[in-house]
């Protein structure tokens, strides 16, 4: 039956990492002669059980180039879903993602972003994505003190704020080179980057850049805000974190949302879920 069903979904869902689900794809393939992913593409969208199994059984670049994509063109711009993928995925998995993206849609990314959205995320976020062509470049410490100079002199020199040089450096660092930079500023100035974007001349951008700066550091924190606020998507967010994040911060992320909220993200997902016959989302 349906529970039944369900059940024995939960437990391969939880006890399969991505290679074995990925390998789950080309048995149904080899028995049944079609894609599992084209199975559930018909009912994702409405159905938590299939969404969860959709996004869990996806390779993870296509998974994040269709969630970039549905923000941009779903009917309704999704800008903290695109600071989500953005700003927590590494440089190397952001090269991918930008390959799957020109593939499945014929189309860049960067440039995808920056005619869709506006304000400083309009110049912060493709930054984001162009600094991957260096995801291969290891983390040099003393580069990173030269640079949290730069970013120093580039808040603090003038009235305002230096906003070209500050997305120079962006795209031109990757993920892990970004995070020294930051390690470095607190090192050298006694205090996070991001508290020095909180000053008025920062203005919106500012305020925009330490979103993504804050994300980039704490991931877990920004996923934990995510969940706990309440909108139209709640249902997507919480099952997009449990699918995207289980095999790598998940507990983190629980950790954060329990000490702002004093529950769990078990807890959040029964109650969101409640008219479910079978909680798969609570479940995982």
């Amino acid at each position: 039956d349906e529970i039944t069903n369900n059940q024995k979904l939960v437990e391969i869902l939880i006890n399969r990492n991505s290679d074995a689900l990925k390998g789950i794809r080309q048995d149904y393939r080899t028995l049944y002669g079609q894609d599992l992913l084209h199975v559930l593409a018909n009912i994702h969208r409405k159905n938590p059980v299939a969404r969860l199994a959709y996004l869990r059984m996806c390779e993870k670049q296509d998974r994040d180039a269709e969630i970039i994509n549905y923000s941009l063109c779903g009917g309704c711009l999704n800008v903290n879903t695109l600071i989500e993928v953005a700003c927590t995925r590494t440089s190397a998995e952001l090269w991918c993602i930008k390959q799957a993206y020109r593939s499945r849609y014929n189309s860049d990314v960067e440039q995808d972003v920056a005619r869709k959205i506006s304000g400083g995320f309009k110049e912060i976020l493709p930054a984001v994505f162009k600094s991957c062509r260096n995801y291969n470049g290891r983390v040099d410490m003393s580069m990173a003190m030269c640079d949290a100079k730069t970013l120093y002199e580039a808040i603090e020199s003038e009235k305002t704020i230096d906003q070209k040089t500050i997305i120079s450096l962006l795209s031109q660092r990757n993920s892990g080179q970004v995070k020294a930079i930051l390690v470095s500023y607190k090192q050298l100035y006694g205090h996070e980057f991001s508290k020095s974007l909180k000053r008025s001349k920062c203005g919106q951008f500012g305020k925009e850049l330490r979103i993504a700066i804050q994300c980039m550091q704490n991931p877990e924190k920004f996923f934990a805000k995510q969940l706990r606020m309440r909108t139209a998507d709640s249902r997507e967010i919480l099952i997009r974190t449990v699918a995207t994040r289980s095999e790598i911060d998940i507990k983190d992320i629980n950790k954060a949302f329990a000490a702002k909220t004093g529950s769990s993200l078990e807890n959040l997902a029964r109650r969101e879920f409640n008219k479910d016959k079978n909680n798969i989302v609570a479940s995982i």
